[in-house]
């Protein structure tokens, strides 16, 4: 006995009636065809793998819909941390151990995302589109697939960059803790040229900052500094008790090499014993914990330059690019060139003159150039600048830069750093203008510990005393009192010394190149006495 009538079984046996355009295009019409095309795109473009459930492979989409679910989580929970604790979020992406994971999950996302677009491709058939409406549907698929795969692919690229840039300058060692709520880190631009016995660091210059709000000083610290001291706990103590105080062969930058070559084994878990010495004179001479440092070669300081597209400055005088020591008693040769006076955007090699020329001037000069530039890279330093040029800057740093700084914290590091871009950069320098010119053959030491304090730890404000009420005559004193005379106006103050008068605005390269072949010094020295003024531009 059957139970099915033989007209039902012929009609399911039938093949399937294709009315549904998103599946099944060929009875469409042109217009829906279209409109299929850029709904497909659309939606791999939003959700990858929701265009194979509606009208390909299901299978492939409910896959790439799991992956896809996935990575809008770990999106959400990225913008959720960046909004709790941004510094945990970028030591994630810093950290080399954390940051390889996300390198290969967003190339995978990339390639992933790919070929979801070439897959949708295939679904919307595109001998089926008009060839007009072809040639549109195909040049949308490029473009998005470079806005979604190419961002994805050159982000792990960069972020890649910036690993191997980590691992070859940064240490792996624990996180630092603020002393006093503040991180102070020596960085030294180190010079080891042909004609030096060993490096030496001519730029000593320690960066303090606070651990909470970002506010930062820093403090340049003379190459010729003399006596510098130690803490009892330094391994130098029982080396130089008194201080680093041999006269003009123990001026500090002495040290570094001083120490490397003799006493290396008084730091022995220390990978640059110099550096380590350099990092206990400086604390001795400040009153301060220095818990880290960078070295900066001073021969690849252009290419960061270079790589950042130039520092702007405004230069308050005149600066020689100097010519050839060619007997080697500090007897330069006539300049090569000369950096002007006015708003300059110096590229690397003349920002490297910039903060290395001292010929007529003294040290204190270029240190202030030096704290200069370094206010220009900061302020120079916004995450657009970093974010397109950050393969050139990783691979300039790279070559340059060596440091104890813990991999691991830079995160927390580079977010104090955008928290010190809204305060001002507070200065101190020992030496000129900050103290007398021969205050660093002869320090005091108590004096530059005070004044580190007031540096870091400026006093508030005063609050101005109110004025005093008028006397109405309805207090004790009787009704009739005469009123005290009112005082008598105060002299005008004398009035201070001219300062002497600036340049003339016709001096000309040429007219201080001739001066120096003439080897006229003194008028180069007046001339040139202001070109340690400076302002980030």
């Amino acid at each position: 006995m059957s139970f099915s009538s033989p007209k039902v079984s012929r009609a399911s046996n039938r093949p399937p009636v294709l009315t549904n355009p998103v599946r099944y295009p060929e009875s469409a019409s042109a217009p829906v065809r279209s409109k299929r095309a850029w709904f497909l795109l659309l939606l791999t473009l939003v959700l990858p793998g929701s265009a194979q459930i509606v009208a390909g492979n299901k299978r492939v989409g409910r896959l790439a819909l799991r992956f896809t679910f996935a990575a809008w989580a770990l999106v959400i929970a990225a913008v959720v941390l960046a909004l709790v604790n941004r510094d945990a979020l970028l030591n994630l992406f810093t950290n080399p151990w954390t940051s390889l994971p996300i390198i290969l999950a967003m190339a995978a996302a990339a390639v992933g995302w790919a070929a979801m677009f070439l897959n949708t491709l295939k679904i919307i058939r595109p001998t089926l589109l008009a060839p007009g409406m072809r040639a549109l549907v195909g040049g949308a698929l490029v473009v998005l697939m470079v806005v979604t795969s190419g961002t994805l692919g050159y982000g792990a690229f960069l972020i890649n960059s910036g690993r191997n840039a980590i691992t070859s300058i940064f240490a792996s060692g624990p996180d630092m803790k603020p002393v006093d709520g503040r991180y102070n880190f020596l960085v030294m631009g180190g010079d080891a040229g042909e004609d030096r016995t060993g490096r030496r660091p001519d730029s000593i210059i320690v960066v303090s900052i606070d651990a909470k709000t970002g506010q930062a000083a820093t403090i340049s610290i003379p190459r010729n500094l003399q006596n510098a001291r130690f803490s009892p706990n330094s391994p130098l103590w029982g080396v130089y008790p008194d201080g680093f105080n041999c006269g003009d062969n123990c001026i500090i930058n002495f040290l570094y090499t001083d120490v490397t070559n003799n006493h290396p084994d008084l730091y022995p878990n220390a990978p640059d014993p110099g550096a380590a010495a350099m990092m206990d004179a400086a604390g001795g001479v400040l009153g301060l914990s220095i818990q880290g440092y960078v070295l900066i070669d001073m021969g690849g300081f252009s290419d960061l330059i270079d790589a950042l597209g130039g520092v702007k400055v405004n230069v308050g005088g005149w600066v020689p690019i100097s010519g050839d020591d060619v007997y080697g008693n500090g007897q330069h040769l006539p300049p090569t060139g000369w950096i002007s006076p006015g708003e300059q955007t110096l590229d690397g090699y003349h920002a490297l003159w910039y903060a290395r020329s001292r010929q007529w001037v003294n040290d204190y000069a270029r240190s202030e150039r030096q704290q200069c530039i370094q206010a220009a890279i900061l302020s120079q330093m916004d995450p657009t600048t970093v974010l397109t040029k950050f393969n050139a800057l990783a691979a300039a740093g790279s070559k340059l830069m060596e440091s104890d700084l813990p991999a691991g914290q830079l995160g927390s590091f580079a977010s104090l750093a955008l928290k010190a871009k809204s305060h001002d950069l507070a200065r101190l320098t020992i030496g000129p203008p900050d103290f007398d010119l021969y205050f660093s053959t002869y320090p005091d030491f108590d004096v530059i510990h005070e004044r580190v304090k007031q540096l870091l730890n400026p006093a508030p404000a005063a609050d101005p005393a109110p004025a005093p009420a008028p006397d109405t005559g309805t207090g004790d004193a009787p009704a009739d009192t005469p009123a005290p005379e009112a005082p008598a106006p105060e002299a005008p103050a004398p009035e201070a010394p001219a300062a002497p008068a600036a340049p003339s605005a016709d001096i000309t390269a040429e007219y201080l190149q001739q001066l120096a072949i003439n080897g006229d010094d003194v008028t180069l020295g007046t001339l040139l006495a202001n070109n340690g003024s400076c302002t980030p531009g």
